[in-house]
Parts: structure tokens; sequence; C-alpha cells
């Protein structure tokens, strides 16, 4: 009797959700934090953008962070729509084959230059015709900002292709022996331990400024992405399918197309567009160190103070980018 009531009232206790090692973890977890955020700076990062927030809201009169966003803001606007080009840099140029909407416009500019003969100095005046677009500039940016999503398009077949063999060789029930499997897993390791931007400035050196070395560089590190995720689902596929085509004398290629695949499908769809969506994003990044895109355009202006022509290259990424998260959610809840 006094033994089933100990029982019951043990049976009914519940154990804390912590005990000393949990608290030990804790506390240091928190030293770690204090020592790392000491050495990069947090609680300088914390005042600075509390001196912001407060100069935001007029209780402050002026901070670093605002004024320095400020500046920023003010030089990437108003955005640059046009472009003004000098007649005389065009090469082959017809006036009477405009460019749509294109107009002549004829500019004075006034010079002061030494009179060789008078030894003073005299104004000058001279004439120069432009080729003006009104368009031409957002037009350049929306060709190069496409050429950004071919590189993305391409990066991400390749890493496709890439990824098929070494999802096979990487997963423990298809792998045929533990070489080829720790061969599979350590070369997807090696290809997401690389970041793009890395393998982009080698890549470069390889094959010269331009799109191959960007397709090359997001083509490599997302193909240690889809490598493993591709593995790890074939691992956890459902293992009765697969044992009812073997029984039945099925190979290993016939259990995966018949049996692994219609499971792993639409997990492998989303991983595809999750990685595309990706490496559009990080086109523009490799772009910067001369892989294509609009990156390069983007590094070109910024180096030459062209501040407006860089605001209209972020407005055009970021329209591009919620696009296209727009349509690969749609897509994600058709087919996933």
């Amino acid at each position: 009797m006094l033994r089933t009531a100990r029982s019951s009232a043990t049976a009914g206790r519940l154990d804390p959700p912590y005990g000393t090692r949990t608290i030990l973890v804790v506390l240091l977890a928190a030293l770690l934090l204090w020592y790392t955020g000491q050495r990069v700076e947090i609680g300088r990062m914390l005042a600075l953008t509390g001196d912001g927030i407060l100069a935001a809201v007029g209780i402050k009169e002026d901070s670093q962070v605002s004024s320095g966003l400020g500046k920023v803001v003010g030089s990437l606007f108003p955005l640059q729509i046009s472009e003004r080009t000098e007649v005389t840099r065009i090469e082959g140029f017809d006036a009477s084959r405009l460019p749509w909407f294109a107009h002549i416009e004829i500019a004075e500019h006034r010079e002061q230059r030494l009179n060789p003969q008078t030894l003073s100095m005299e104004e000058t005046i001279e004439r120069k015709e432009y080729l003006v677009e009104p368009l031409g500039y957002l037009g350049h940016v929306a060709v190069k900002m496409f050429e950004t999503l071919e590189i993305a398009l391409w990066g991400t077949i390749i890493a496709v292709v890439l990824s098929i063999p070494l999802a096979y060789f990487g997963a423990k029930n298809y792998s045929p022996n533990r070489l080829t499997y720790f061969l599979s897993r350590s070369t997807v390791s090696l290809f997401r331990a690389v970041p793009e931007l890395v393998s982009a400035l080698f890549l470069v050196l390889a094959y010269g400024f331009g799109p191959i070395a960007g397709i090359l560089a997001l083509g490599i590190h997302a193909a240690g992405f889809l490598g493993k995720f591709y593995a790890e689902d074939i691992e956890n596929a459902d293992d009765k399918p697969q044992e009812a085509l073997r029984a039945i004398g099925a190979n290993k290629v016939k259990v995966i197309w018949y049996a692994v695949l219609p499971q792993v499908f639409p997990q492998y769809i989303a991983y595809t567009l999750y990685i595309l969506d990706r490496n559009v994003r990080m086109a523009t990044v490799v772009g910067l160190v001369g892989a294509g895109g609009i990156g390069q355009e983007l590094k070109g202006r910024y180096d030459i103070y062209n501040y407006s022509h860089v605001g209209t290259i972020l407005v055009v990424i970021f329209l591009t980018v919620f696009v296209l998260d727009q349509i690969s959610a749609r897509l994600r809840s058709r087919y996933v």
C-alpha cells in the first residue's frame, strides 16, 4: 500500500527542466559570447545604433550612423535612367539611325587656355555633340541583369549535374563501398567549404573576366549543398517500396527510379529552387571580382563614384529578386 502510494507520488512528480549541467553550459556559453562580443565590438555597435535611433526620432541632434547613412542614401538619388555619350566616342555613329527615343544634344564648354602668342589666358568655347538616350542606362542595366540571371541559371544546372553522382555515391545505402562514400562526402564538404567569392577569384585568373568564372563558382559551391541534401533524402526514403522491388529482382538504378525518386522528388524541387534563388543573389556578388553580370557593372560605377548609377543598379536588383521570390513561392506551393 505504502509502496503504491510512493510510486504514484513519484510518477506524478515532474523533473525540473534544467539541472546543474544545463546551468554550467549556459554560463559557459554566456562567457563565450561576452568574450567574442568584446572582440568584434558588439558594445560599440549597440551604442552607435542607439545613437542613430535617437537621432532619427529627434531626441539627439546628430550621430555617426545617421549622418553616414544619410550621405549614402542622398548620393544614390536621383536614380540615373538616361545615358549621355559624346558622339565622337561612338564608333561608326550614324546620325540618321538613332536608337529609339534618342536625340542629339549640343553643349557648349567654356575653358581657360593659354594663348601661345600672347602668353595670356583666354576663354575658349568648344561645342560638343552628345547622344542622349532617355532610357539608355536603364536598358544597359537590364541587359546586365539578364546576364546575371543566365549566370545563376547555368550555375544551378551545373550544380544539379554534379550533385547527382555525388548524391548516389554519398548515400550509405547505395554507395558501392566505404571508399566511394568517403570520397563523395569529402568532395561535397570541400565544395561547401570554399565560398563562391573565393573560388571566383581563382577562376577569373584561369578563365579571364566574364561569366564563365561566375557560372563555375556558383555551380561548384551549390553542388556541395545539393549533393548533401540529395544524399540524405535518399538515405531517409521509406525502405518498404525499395524492398518490394529488390524482391522481384530490380537492380539499384530501377529501385532508385521507381521507389526512391517519387518520394524525394518534391524535396529535390524545393532544394533546387532555393539554390536558384540563392545563385541569383550570389551572381551579383561574384560579379564584384570580375565574374560577369550586374556585379561587375556595380563595382565599376562604385569605383568611379557614380552613385546615382549604383542606386539604379540596386533598385533593379531588388525588383528582380522580389519578382523571383514570388515566382519561386508559387512553384513551391504547386509542386512541393
